[in-house]
């Protein structure tokens, strides 16, 4: 009967790589002393048994005359190979696991096929030659350039001039930007995206260009052309199905070509100041107006009030006269002389001249210098010279008599 050798078990192996290591330590602090230096050779031979112990050969028995070791141990062989397969297997499926940042998306090809599109996180996948992987970021805003400043041989111009509806020709660039919408389209239906929003950019612009007059892009139409790339750009990436949003169209410049700038230039400098022109002329307008229709207003309602005391006075005096018509109905020539009172009352009593009684013999003159002062402020005093005789008396109104004497003598005249 057959005996097997004595294997020792799995986890003694690092205590047998341990031993030469702390026997060398042991001779370094023996009893706190320094014997000396430790034997490298013999910390080398040790270490050299206990690894060929691990992989079949016998740590435990004497060296043979040619200082190799023992018979091999197939069942110790066994264990390290497993265990150094178990390592580069544990390895091989660590390699498959990766990070997909914020912001990113990664895609998981099987053999190059397109298998899933994984979000921002921890991911695992199977490992080469199974399965890969590739991260692209989704979020951020990305740029092309359209409009290059090579000139072409065969017309002398540059690549981005092109032509108008009026056969003019106008030099025109802008940029792109756009992010990833769809991973997938962006990866696997094109072969370059980037080169695919260059031409349909140039596409969409060459096409909108050819519909506008040369005016309209350069001065009228310009913002409205970067709206209209847009559409045109995004429907034609969708045909494509490339997997990419456009955000928006930067026009930078739009130019007529070299040769006729100078005049374009002047045409734009009279453009600006014909709106600077109208501008002014508004705001003066703005500033004039206003006031126009204050002072129309105003005169409006002056024109009412006028009117309104015209009219009442008007009634008022319609009513006096009536009422004056009534009483002179009665007596009229007590009214007709009370009626030629008040009115010369009213005449008299705005002038400034004194009305002085001559037929009295005295040579006293009296001359009321109160209310001569008090209209003086008013205006100008003048005071009749006095004649030989005068009576002084102040304004004295004509009597009674003398007016009927008079009244009779105008009947008179009248018939």
């Amino acid at each position: 009967m057959s005996s097997t050798p004595h294997t020792p078990p799995r986890s003694s192996w690092a205590q047998r790589l341990m031993t030469p290591v702390a026997r060398a330590a042991g001779r370094l602090l023996n009893n706190g002393r320094n014997d000396g230096p430790p034997d490298l050779d013999e910390l080398w031979r040790d270490f050299n048994r206990k690894l060929s112990g691990m992989f079949g050969g016998k740590s435990g028995g004497p060296s043979g005359p040619n200082g190799s070791g023992g018979s091999p141990d197939m069942k110790g062989a066994g264990i390290g190979v497993g265990l150094i397969a178990g390592v580069v297997a544990l390895g091989w499926l660590a390699s498959g696991f990766f990070i997909v940042q914020e912001g990113q998306q990664g895609v998981i090809t099987s053999f190059g096929k397109y298998q899933k599109t994984v979000e921002a996180g921890f991911q695992w996948r199977a490992p080469y030659p199974f399965q890969a992987h590739e991260i692209q970021p989704v979020s951020q805003l990305r740029q092309v350039e359209v409009g290059r400043s090579s000139v072409v041989a065969a017309t002398g111009l540059r690549d981005s001039s092109m032509l108008t509806q009026d056969e003019n020709i106008v030099d025109i660039r802008f940029s792109v930007q756009f992010t990833i919408r769809d991973l997938k389209d962006f990866l696997f239906e094109n072969r370059d995206p980037e080169q695919a929003v260059l031409l349909a950019a140039e596409s969409a612009v060459r096409e909108i260009v050819g519909k506008s007059t040369m005016d309209s892009v350069l001065y009228e139409q310009r913002d409205a052309i970067a709206a209209d790339l847009v559409k045109s750009i995004q429907a034609q990436l969708d045909r494509l199905k490339a997997g990419i949003q456009v955000k928006s169209v930067n026009v930078q410049s739009v130019q007529p070509p070299e040769q006729v700038q100078a005049a374009f230039d002047d045409v734009q400098k009279a453009n600006a100041n014909r709106e600077q022109l109208k501008n002014d002329a508004q705001a003066y307008a703005n500033d004039k107006i206003p006031g126009a229709r204050g002072d129309a207003a105003k005169l409006r309602e002056q024109a009412e009030g006028y009117k309104a005391s015209v009219i009442a006075r008007a009634e008022g005096d319609a009513e006096r006269f009536k009422s004056v018509l009534a009483e002179y109905q009665k007596a009229p020539q007590v009214t007709r002389d009370r009626i030629y009172i008040d009115t010369m009352q009213q005449i008299y009593s705005n002038v400034s001249k004194v009305m002085v009684d001559s037929r009295t013999g005295s040579n006293l003159l009296y001359l009321p210098l109160d209310k001569l002062i008090q209209q003086g402020s008013s205006g100008t005093v003048t005071v009749s010279p006095p004649q030989p005789t005068t009576l002084p008396e102040p304004t004295t109104l004509p009597s009674s008599n003398d007016l009927r004497s008079r009244d009779n003598q105008r009947s008179r005249d009248g018939r």
